[in-house]
């Protein structure tokens, strides 16, 4: 097995309703990527972006195909996982276009959550975040409120709560969607920086065309099905 590749995508299908009222959204999706890779995803709207996530994060159930994550078989045309849950709390970790920080707790406190939700160490968590929040220049906001911070700074701290489980993929749905071009240059500069770094997979929902160029990969979906090209350097 590749051990490179950190998710491989087989025959997966998504279907809503049955038999007359059967409506397929993504059919006979076939890719994979690789471990430190920044991948789009575009598509129209209605076009099914959203449901692929939604799969690929475990988060709804394909209606047959194949997951895989890293070496672990997570689906294969039923759930193989005892607590999916677990699962997403382990290995993948989400942005979204709005930031979802819990208003009362500081940003300490909202990127530690998820580990200490792992049973993890406060010994093993704290210097990790530290870490994430040095590496996102933001280790002087961590006894500050969300309220505190603005727009920019507080898609930093979600991105540092994607980071805080040490996940091997991190699906982002339009985290750009809320913010000025500068700083959706910067925030994409900054999840580039950190697949390389990190050697986390990211996958990207987005609209903004001039952000597909700093990515490696571009899956699109047309007619329910999947198309991946790669980047020239």
């Amino acid at each position: 097995m590749n051990t490179n590749i950190a998710m491989k995508i087989e025959n997966l299908e998504k279907s809503f309703g049955v038999v007359d009222s059967k409506i397929t959204v993504i059919k006979d999706a076939n890719f994979s990527l690789n471990k430190g890779e920044f991948v789009a995803l575009v598509a129209p709207s209605g076009a099914g972006k959203t449901t692929l996530l939604m799969m690929l994060g475990c988060v709804l159930e394909p209606t047959s195909g194949k997951i895989t994550i890293g070496e672990k078989i997570v689906y294969d045309d039923k759930l193989l996982v005892k607590d999916d849950r677990a699962l997403r709390r382990k290995k993948i970790g989400f942005i979204f276009q709005n930031h979802y920080l819990i208003p009362f707790l500081n940003i300490e406190e909202n990127i530690t959550l998820l580990p200490y939700q792992n049973n993890e160490s406060p010994n093993v968590v704290k210097p990790r975040v530290k870490e994430i929040m040095d590496y996102l220049n933001m280790s002087d906001k961590m006894k500050s409120m969300p309220s505190e911070l603005s727009g920019g700074q507080n898609q930093r701290i979600a991105i540092a709560r994607a980071l805080a489980n040490n996940p091997d993929i991190i699906l982002a749905d339009e985290p750009t969607a809320a913010l000025d071009k500068q700083r959706a240059i910067s925030v994409i500069k900054m999840l580039k920086q950190i697949t390389r770094e990190k050697n986390v997979t990211i996958i990207m929902v987005t609209h903004d065309d001039r952000l597909l160029p700093y990515c490696d990969k571009v899956l699109s979906i047309k007619d329910k099905k999947i198309d991946i090209k790669e980047n020239k350097k």
